[in-house]
């Protein structure tokens, strides 16, 4: 799609219904402690009143920022504010078409670009990161989107950009500068505070230099990242929280995508699963805020999480079994048990190594049980 196909949604972008105060709403209830919005993404549309260009938001039908009321919104609800941003941007005229171009495969449009000078692309970058840092008040993470500097050129396709074209040690020089207690994720190619694996399953505690590190997995709740009608891959609210779970298990925290209607509302779909995730959030949130990985090995279909304040281990149990549940080489360890849905008590014995917990027949009526272990 070239901008001249792409400029109806330009002419026609005009979010209505819009109420950002609704959205922090939302997410409080859901058991959000901070938000991410997309100033611009790699289509360069920006929803800030910025000064670089007139490709942005108050000059749609719309005619008003959309950054602003959302940073008071979703801070009167004690939520901490991140703002993701695209290095990549297709409507800036100094950006190189490269591979991930949507017009690389149009051999006229590249012979007439070739000439594109991504140093002053880069310019325009640190310029619109500083509006953001200097306009909005204290921003606490910087989520910028993406470098692939491994794929080379082909043709007269342009070679993939990474840290160079982004001037990235003199950008992250200047965020340091303008907000110094910000964290800043990994895709500048320089690594900074956290790394952020995206749209697939957890499966250990991400290292940089051989060490383990910050880490937030970012997931969507259907298979798109915005609104899609037609879209019915929906995650259900008990696989939603087991992505969750899998992560804070393996030391890490979700980043949950909310593509809202171009009315700028939300989805009943969405509403259903951050309800629902609410609802869980509400009984068994001592679980995850404050948790991390264990040492202990769970059983199997089960998940632990560690909180470091009480030292309180929690067992998260993805399948229901009889009766019995064995915690492997948990014997001595343990010294009272209970459902953290209702606190009710679980009685225990031992068995060689392993504690062995006596369940009620009946599933708790949660998406997924959790047993509090207070330890020895």
């Amino acid at each position: 799609m070239n901008d001249a196909q792409y400029q109806k949604y330009f002419d026609h972008f005009c979010p209505d219904l819009y109420d950002p105060a609704e959205w922090a709403a939302m997410a409080r209830a859901a058991g959000m402690k901070y938000f991410v919005i997309t100033t611009k993404h790699h289509d360069g549309f920006c929803l800030w009143d910025t000064d670089q260009t007139d490709y942005k938001v108050t000059n749609t039908p719309w005619g008003k920022d959309l950054i602003a009321p959302m940073v008071e919104a979703f801070r009167a609800e004690g939520l901490k504010v991140g703002f993701y941003h695209s290095l990549i941007d297709w409507h800036h005229p100094e950006f190189p078409v490269d591979m991930v171009h949507p017009q690389s495969g149009d051999e006229e449009f590249l012979k007439a670009n070739q000439n594109r000078d991504v140093s002053k692309y880069a310019e325009y970058l640190h310029a619109q990161t500083e509006e953001l840092l200097t306009r909005f008040g204290k921003v606490d993470m910087l989520f910028y989107d993406f470098s692939y500097s491994q794929r080379a050129a082909e043709g007269l396709v342009s070679h993939g950009k990474g840290k160079d074209d982004w001037q990235s040690e003199k950008l992250i020089e200047l965020i340091r500068r303008l907000q110094p207690e910000i964290m800043v994720n990994n895709r500048t190619e320089i690594f900074q505070d956290y790394t952020t694996p995206e749209q697939r399953p957890a499966k250990g505690w991400p290292e940089e230099d051989g060490k383990p590190v910050l880490w937030e997995a970012c997931q969507t709740f259907s298979g798109a990242w915005g609104y899609h009608r037609d879209e019915y891959t929906w995650k259900s609210v008990e696989m939603l929280l087991q992505i969750l779970i899998n992560g804070v298990a393996l030391g890490g925290n979700l980043l949950l995508n909310v593509g809202p209607t171009a009315r700028g509302t939300f989805d009943d779909r969405a509403k259903e699963r951050l309800a629902g995730m609410g609802e869980w959030m509400d009984l068994h949130n001592r679980s995850i805020y404050g948790c991390t990985k264990s040492d202990f090995t769970a059983p199997g279909d089960c998940r632990y999480t560690k909180n470091l304040e009480t030292g309180r281990l929690y067992c998260h149990v993805y399948t229901w079994p009889f009766r019995e549940l064995v915690l492997p080489g948990m014997a001595g360890k343990v010294g009272y048990a209970q459902l953290l849905n209702d606190a009710s008590e679980l009685q225990f014995g031992e068995d060689g190594e392993d504690l062995v917990l006596q369940l009620p027949i009946e599933k708790p009526g949660v998406a997924i049980p959790v047993v509090e272990l207070y330890l020895k």
